[in-house]
């Protein structure tokens, strides 16, 4: 399947420290966020989101929920010394989506289901574009000489 629609706006990156959200942990402090930004602005988001729509598992009607309700703007990417990779934290519809009646045409844990999961495995398309097209810095980490070795 594959999605035909148009990239969304590229988001601005929040100054959150990423250690603050419940699907990350992050060593360091340098994330790189102006440097991410201006990649994304200068089309690694558009390559990303083509690269990423060509495949998608979602339909243009549940994809349009989504740009409607403005998750795009909740992206952050960020880069991840420790782990030498763009690290990024998808935006997604809560729990509580029904009682907060987010969207008139938003009426199944289906629909929901398939917007959290596109945007987090697109989320992971861009973070894969930006690390290996346009990200030209080394991570700065160094491991101990004394690590086991597997």
């Amino acid at each position: 399947m594959s999605l035909n629609a148009d990239p969304p706006p590229t988001p601005t990156l929040a100054t959150v420290d990423p250690s603050q959200y419940d699907d990350t942990e992050v060593a360091g402090d340098e994330y790189h966020r102006e440097e991410l930004e201006a990649f994304l602005a200068d089309g690694a988001w558009a390559e990303a989101f083509d690269q990423w729509s060509a495949d998608a598992d979602v339909d243009a009607e549940t994809w349009r929920i989504a740009e409607e309700l403005g998750l795009f703007a909740g992206f952050d990417f960020f880069w991840d010394d420790f782990a030498d990779r763009v690290g990024y934290h998808a935006p997604g519809i809560p729990e509580d989506w029904k009682e907060r009646d987010l969207h008139p045409d938003l009426t199944s844990w289906g629909q929901v289901s398939a917007i959290n999961a596109a945007l987090t495995e697109f989320g992971q398309v861009v973070c894969e574009v930006l690390k290996a097209e346009y990200v030209d810095w080394e991570s700065e980490f160094e491991a101990p000489d004394d690590l086991p070795d597997f």
